[in-house]
C-alpha cells in the first residue's frame, strides 16, 4: 500500500460543482452505476475502512466527494447513476451536477469506471464512456466484485469487455477488482500512480 493514498482525508461534499474546491492539480474521478461499489473501492484504495461510507441502499452517494490525497491531488467520488428509486427531480439534479463536473473540471484528469463485473457495460456505462472518448478523458475501467464470479468466468467477462471497449473508448485499460479479497489492487494503484505523476511503490 503506497503511503500517499493512506494520508488521504475527506475534503468536502458537494452538489452543485461551482462550490467544489479551487479548480487546480490533479483529479481522478471514480463514478459508476448505483451499488458499483465506489465506496468500496475507495476504502481500499486508501487503506481506510471508513473513509467513504458503504450502504447496501443503492444511491447512498449524493454529492461530489472530494478527497485530498498529497500535494494538491484529489479523489473524487461522484454520485452513482441510474438509481431509480429516487424522484425524477433528485435524479435531474444529480445528472446535472454530474455533467457539469464532468465537462467543465479542468483539474479532472482521469476517470475510474466501475461496473459490476456481472452486469458490465449498461447503457449508462457507454454513454460515459463514448463521452469521455470525445473529451480525449483516460477512462480505466474496474470490473468490480470479481469475487462472485469464478476464475474462468471472471477472465472471459475481462476479455469480452475488452473487446467492446475497442468500438466505445479505444485507449480505455481494464481490470478485475475485488474489494473483499484486495484482488486487482495493485493493478488499480499503477493506474492512479501513472495519471497522479506519483513515483511507483512510493
Amino acid at each position: 500500500m503506497p503511503d500517499h493514498y493512506r494520508q488521504t482525508r475527506f475534503l468536502l461534499g458537494v452538489t452543485d460543482p461551482r462550490k467544489a474546491p479551487p479548480d487546480s492539480g490533479i483529479e481522478i474521478a471514480l463514478a459508476g452505476r448505483s451499488n458499483a461499489g465506489k465506496s468500496s473501492a475507495l476504502n481500499v484504495i486508501t487503506g481506510q475502512r471508513a473513509l467513504a461510507r458503504i450502504s447496501k441502499a443503492p444511491g447512498r452517494t449524493r454529492e461530489i466527494n472530494f478527497f485530498a490525497i498529497a500535494d494538491d491531488r484529489r479523489l473524487i467520488d461522484l454520485p452513482g447513476y441510474g438509481y431509480a428509486k429516487v424522484s425524477q427531480n433528485i435524479q435531474r439534479r444529480w445528472q446535472q451536477g454530474l455533467t457539469r463536473y464532468l465537462e467543465q473540471r479542468r483539474s479532472l484528469r482521469g476517470l475510474v469506471l466501475l461496473m459490476d463485473c456481472r452486469h458490465p457495460l449498461r447503457e449508462s456505462d457507454r454513454q460515459i464512456l463514448r463521452w469521455a472518448h470525445a473529451a480525449q478523458l483516460p477512462v480505466h475501467v474496474v470490473l468490480t466484485k470479481s469475487d462472485k464470479l469464478a476464475r474462468g468466468p471472471g477472465r472471459a467477462t475481462l476479455m469480452q469487455v475488452d473487446k467492446q471497449l475497442t468500438g466505445l473508448h479505444p485507449q480505455a485499460s481494464v481490470q478485475l477488482f475485488s474489494a473483499l479479497k484486495r484482488d486487482g489492487l495493485d493493478e488499480l494503484h499503477a493506474v492512479l500512480d501513472d495519471w497522479f505523476g506519483f513515483d511507483p511503490g512510493n
